[in-house]
Order: structure tokens, then sequence, then C-alpha cells
């Protein structure tokens, strides 16, 4: 593959700076370079050189979306911008590979296979529901559904680290169940369908391992960091957003089939794995 004819949109984001060390050849452009959520700005851009167009943009602050203000950037963002991008890919026969969120599923079925149907909670959840049939439409698209993303920037794991060296024993919830996928996995996931040419549509794409809670997971960080002296309380997702009227639902059920994926010829490793490996890059002096 010709990465130089990639360009990567929301090349600053934590998916994006991944993308952007996979493909280091590729054009990678922000909402500076190319507002995507600019129909006249998309159809102006010259698409000539471009084979793939790699979405990580996303508008990602879930609460945030439930707010008048939060509600509209969401839906320019995850629904309308995808929408622009699969008409001047149509245009260009240029691929479109869309980044999703298991959000698109209210979590009451476990795991969540690429073929159930949508039923998205929240506002966020419902832009990313809009913005998978927006992409799906065009015929060669590659839609990744991933689930608790882990890179580089403000993260859970990194939130958890800074915990511990504050020697804060934290309430986690308890009753959100699914698997972290790291940014790596994501990319060598994408990397994976572009050059085997598996066949166009949705893909699920977690680390694989047994599902856990954020709990959990937190008490794994704990054990990679020689703290198992710190506790971790487990706690309802109705308690933790107990008296923050303005929050948005959460899935409770978040693993995801990655049968699908893996016929194709792609092993993701196991989430414990890679945790271990971040947590070691993250602390290592």
């Amino acid at each position: 593959m010709d990465d130089s004819r990639f360009i990567i949109i929301g090349a600053k984001g934590q998916l994006g700076i991944a993308l952007g060390n996979l493909y280091p050849n590729a054009v990678q452009v922000d909402r500076g370079e190319l507002d995507i959520t600019d129909q006249a700005s998309v159809e102006a851009y010259d698409w000539s050189t471009v084979d793939v167009i790699l979405n990580a943009a996303a508008y990602t602050n879930v609460d945030g979306a439930e707010s008048p203000e939060g509600r509209v950037a969401a839906w320019r963002v995850n629904a309308a911008a995808v929408g622009y991008l699969a008409r001047v890919a149509s245009q260009h026969n240029i691929t479109l590979v869309h980044v999703s969120s298991e959000y698109v599923f209210d979590g009451t079925k476990s795991p969540h296979t690429e073929d159930e149907s949508f039923s998205p909670l929240g506002v966020y959840a419902q832009t990313k529901a809009a913005g998978e049939i927006a992409a799906s439409i065009l015929p060669k698209h590659y839609i990744m559904r991933t689930s608790w993303l882990i890179g580089e920037g403000k993260n859970f794991v990194r939130t958890m680290i800074g915990l511990a060296q504050k020697d804060i024993s934290p309430s986690v919830v308890g009753d959100q169940i699914g698997r972290i996928t790291f940014t790596k996995t994501l990319t060598d996931a994408i990397d994976h369908v572009l050059k085997t040419n598996a066949p166009y549509g949705t893909y699920n794409i977690s680390d694989s391992g047994e599902p856990a809670s954020w709990a959990d997971i937190t008490r794994e960080i704990f054990s990679n960091l020689g703290r198992s002296d710190l506790h971790v309380t487990d706690v309802t997702t109705a308690e933790y957003f107990a008296n923050k009227p303005e929050t948005s639902p959460r899935p409770l059920q978040s693993t995801m089939d990655l049968q699908k994926i893996e016929s194709s010829g792609f092993t993701p490793p196991d989430w414990r794995e890679g945790l271990r490996n971040y947590i070691a890059n993250e602390t290592k002096e």
C-alpha cells in the first residue's frame, strides 16, 4: 500500500496520532486544515491524490453531548460530517475507514455482533449510530467498531496510574462490562483489513481476553504497579452518576464478538498483555 495516498482526519487525537505513527507518509489533517463539518470545505478539498480516508475525527464527550451546544457539535462531527466524507469518497472512488463505538447498542445483549440492530441510549450514541449508517451507504467502506479506547493523551489507565501515585484507593464502576482497546490493536486491525483487501463492511475490534469491569481493570492496573495495598471499591453506574442529571446513560454490556475480525486472519492480543506493556511504557524512567 502507498500510504502517501492516505489522509488521516482527526490527526491530533489519540487514534489519529497512532495512525500517523503507522502511516508516516499519509497526509495528516485536523480541523485547522480541513473542517469536515463544513460540506463546502469537504467538497472543495483536492481528493485526486487520495485512495483511503482514515476518519479518526469524533466528538467523544459523552456527557457533553447531552448539553444544547454539545448536541449540535456531536451531530455535526459524528453524523453529518461522515455523510460529507462518504459522498466525496463515492465521487472519487475512495475507500472510507470510519471508526465507531459499541455505544450504538444499549448494552442489554452480550456479546455484540456486527449485525445487531442499533439501540443507542444517549445523544453521543445516537450520533455514532447515524455516522455508521452514513458510512455504510458507501460501497467501499470499513466501519471499525471499537470500545474503551486507550492511547495517547488523557485516558482511564493514565488516570488510575495517577491515583496510585497519590496513594488513593478509588471507587470505580463495577457493573459496566467490556474490554479495553489499545490504539495499536485498532490501528493494526485497520492495517490488516486494508492490506488483505478484506470484504468491505463492519468489523468489531477490541483487545481479546476475558471481559472485565472498570473496577476489575483498575485492580489489574494496581497489580501491575505493585500497589496491591490500594483498595478498589465497586460502585454501580447509577451510584457513580447520582446527582449528576446531565450525564449520558451508559451501556452496561460493552463486550463485542470478535469472530468476524478473527476469521479474516487478525488475532487481537489479550487486553491484560496490552495493559502490562502500556503500564511498563508509561512508568519507565
